[in-house]
């Protein structure tokens, strides 16, 4: 993906075991399957069933982890992390699972979103006596358990968790249980698994398949689910909301081998591609997609329209990942060092590029303008979602409008800034059918915010803890 040079970046992706004598090792892998959803930092927390043990540091899970650092986080249970930051900012002192020791025990904490009355309930904690240990709004969740009278964990988290509002996948773990919960919409993906004796949950199918798991079903919206010695205890913390995934996860972050509530990510591409061909064919030579997230889109427009598909754009896969660059136009210059055009494809060609998102429109320039410098005749863009022209506050690093190129600018408008012979986006209709919730689905909601600008719940919630109602 081009996610860290286009500016539009997932916040992470959660992984955890219970029930297995080589925790740390699963987690290690799991981890690297779920890499495209967070580059920033990586961490694992494991159990002995007396204390808890970790490692974590800034940068990719190859580099974070050696042989020797996995081998010394002995134990059978497991939660783990990779993130990219939105709220809370970099450093080490957010990367997860984030960890807190009390005379109660170990608690470690791995989250996957964003919380929007994070700030305000931080606010009323500090005026309690916490003290914040990070910037994140994850840790917010720690202070409510550990102010909470409940007697067991699973009880602290059904307590903590409807106060807090916006977009969470949370696995939570002391000595000697897994507690994992999905916020009430099921914003964002949250599945279970089986590795024989053992129990697995990932962000993504994809990880629970990269290290032999069965996949067994996804998390409910809504669900809290306890996993001891005594096997795997399901349990609601609030009545049903309306479903919400985000039609994100379908469109750009998920891995295309990922099923997302019974969808594969792939198959859901390659229609988006081909309702995209109907709604805006064009007369084109080659039909090409930007690696690796809209590949499958443009399979997908190319038999639909009967334009060959062609490799017309390689990625390097080596080269240093360009998210880390300090300045916009380090960032530029990242995109020729990542992608090349295959002048033997598009050179006196009439090409047609597919993309799935357009958010500052630099990169999207930068990308026509190699088509050009490589002999293209004529560059027609195509993207597979509808204009993104609102900011998202569930865990994407879009927080203002401003940064989105399509809140200001016209299609027509938006195609003369990126030097494109024509640029057409799909429909928000052509999107729902294409990812295939449809309404006989008991899951079919999604959201569309970025899209439409109408938010699942209430953006800037004064949620107050429960002694301030007394």
């Amino acid at each position: 993906m081009l996610a860290e040079i286009r500016g539009l970046n997932e916040e992470c992706g959660v992984f955890a075991v219970a029930g297995h004598a080589g925790a740390s090792e699963i987690c290690y892998y799991g981890l690297h399957s779920l890499q495209h959803r967070g580059q920033e930092g990586a961490g694992i927390v494991i159990s002995d069933g007396k204390r808890l043990q970790y490692h974590k540091g800034l940068g990719l899970v190859h580099d974070v982890f050696t042989r020797e650092q996995l081998e010394s986080l002995k134990g059978t249970l497991g939660v783990a992390h990779v993130r990219y930051a939105t709220a809370g900012g970099g450093g080490l002192q957010n990367v997860q699972p984030l960890v807190f020791q009390s005379h109660h025990g170990g608690l470690a904490i791995a989250h996957n979103g964003n919380l929007v009355n994070a700030e305000r309930l931080k606010e009323q904690l500090e005026d309690e006596g916490a003290i914040f240990q990070s910037t994140s709004d994850t840790e917010v969740l720690a202070h409510l358990i550990r102010r909470s009278r409940s007697r067991t964990l699973a009880e602290k988290m059904a307590n903590a968790l409807p106060l807090l509002k916006g977009a969470y996948s949370f696995a939570v773990m002391d000595e000697h249980q897994l507690v994992v919960a999905r916020d009430p919409h099921g914003l964002r993906p949250l599945s279970l698994g089986r590795l024989g004796d053992a129990w697995v949950v990932a962000s993504e199918t994809c990880a629970l398949d990269t290290v032999g798991a069965v996949f067994e079903r996804d998390i409910e919206p809504g669900e809290l689910l306890v996993i001891d010695e005594s096997g795997c205890h399901s349990q609601r913390f609030i009545s049903k909301a309306m479903r919400a995934i985000c039609s994100m996860e379908y469109v750009y972050f998920a891995r295309p081998d990922s099923d997302l509530e019974e969808i594969n990510v792939h198959a859901a591409r390659k229609r988006l591609g081909k309702r995209l061909a109907e709604e805006f064919p064009i007369e084109a030579d080659v039909a090409i997609g930007v690696p690796d997230s809209s590949i499958s889109a443009a399979i997908g427009y190319a038999e639909q329209s009967g334009i060959p598909y062609e490799v017309g754009l390689i990625k390097n896969r080596y080269i240093a990942r360009t998210f880390i660059q300090p300045s916009q136009a380090l960032r530029e210059r990242g995109v020729k060092m990542k992608l090349s055009a295959v002048r033997g494809v598009v050179a006196g060609q009439r090409v047609v590029m597919i993309d799935d998102s357009i958010v500052r429109g630099t990169t999207c320039r930068h990308i026509v303008q190699l088509l050009r410098d490589a002999g293209a005749k004529e560059v027609h863009v195509r993207i597979s979602a509808p204009p993104i022209k609102h900011p998202c506050f569930y865990g994407i690093d879009t927080s203002t409008s401003g940064e989105l190129i399509a809140s200001s600018l016209s299609v027509a408008e938006i195609c003369d800034v990126i030097g494109a012979d024509s640029l057409e986006f799909l429909s928000l209709e052509g999107l729902q059918a294409g990812i295939g919730r449809d309404a006989s689905m008991p899951q079919c909601g999604q959201c569309l915010a970025c899209y439409s600008g109408h938010y699942p719940t209430a953006i800037y919630p004064s949620t107050v803890l429960p002694y301030e109602k007394q």
